[in-house]
């Protein structure tokens, strides 16, 4: 999820996965692919880049995670278990 922010100030957190496009006309205005439409402070841009490191942070825990080195909020409490299916273990060829 993606924290925007409202014209009135109010923040929520947005799905990128169901955007369809952003416009800038003056106002940011984020497209759903249901057809809502929510107009937001931040830029264009500044939608793009969230939308961005959303997404390269899925990729980075997913790297995490088969490597065997990632560490849920969980292991700070003092559990080992995964709330998130391990990846299976690859064949060499």
């Amino acid at each position: 999820m993606i924290r925007v922010t409202r014209l009135n100030g109010e923040q929520f957190a947005l799905n990128p996965d169901l955007i369809e496009r952003v416009e800038g006309h003056p106002d940011t205005v984020v497209f759903l692919v249901d057809g809502t439409k929510f107009i937001v402070r931040e830029s264009v841009d500044d939608v793009l880049t969230a939308i961005r490191e959303y997404r390269a942070s899925i990729l980075a825990t997913a790297y995490e995670m088969d490597r065997g080195t990632y560490r849920s909020g969980l292991a700070e409490q003092g559990s080992t278990d995964s709330s998130v299916v391990p990846f299976p273990i690859r064949e060499e060829r």
